[in-house]
């Protein structure tokens, strides 16, 4: 007679899920720093218990439900030119960055980062790398179409194009004109074509 699968065998994706709401709810409201297991299990409606048989620490639990939700955000899209495909790239970060959820926890999150490296790594190891690797895709589609030179310093070029965008809605906050987009897409191409 076989057993019943128990303990973490048996996590329930609905529960789950309850806790990655949960999560990110007290990441909004509360920031990293104030953020707790208690908090989180008391909102999912769970006991610390089923958080813990899914993640030993709270760094664990918020890299988690994190990641993959931020390396979705943005789309790589591959529709033939580098200026179509990174003027879709841009479009998709704006709203990702816009959301109101990411707009509180962005900040707070890096902050945070910036005090505890085991976060920090946690951070770049499992969302960074993964964009900036789904980022590099639109720059490798680009030298293979023959729009960029094959000796392209590709970790610049991922800067560029991530940059500018980044730091004008996620660090000073400024207002995007309508236009915004389209011109950031013709200076980062003539940039990395330079």
């Amino acid at each position: 007679m076989s057993r019943r699968p128990a303990g973490a065998a048996v996590l329930q994706e609905d529960v789950t899920h309850a806790i990655a709401a949960a999560v990110i709810g007290e990441l909004a409201e509360h920031g990293y720093g104030r953020l707790s297991i208690e908090a989180v299990a008391r909102r999912a409606g769970v006991g610390k218990t089923t958080i813990y048989r899914r993640w030993p620490t709270k760094e664990a639990m918020v890299v988690a439900v994190l990641a993959p939700i931020a390396v979705a955000a943005i789309d790589v899209p591959d529709t033939g030119s580098l200026h179509t495909d990174l003027r879709r790239y841009l479009a998709d970060a704006a709203t990702a960055l816009e959301h109101p959820l990411a707009s509180r926890i962005i900040p707070d999150l890096l902050a945070e980062a910036a005090r505890s490296s085991a976060l920090a790594d946690s951070l770049i190891t499992t969302i960074r790398d993964a964009r900036r690797e789904k980022a590099a895709q639109l720059v490798r589609r680009a030298i293979d179409r023959g729009e960029l030179a094959a000796d392209i310093d590709v970790e610049l070029a991922l800067d560029m194009i991530g940059g500018p965008l980044y730091w004008r809605l996620a660090v000073v906050h400024s207002p995007r004109p309508a236009d915004y987009l389209d011109r950031l897409t013709d200076r980062v191409v003539a940039a990395l074509r330079a």
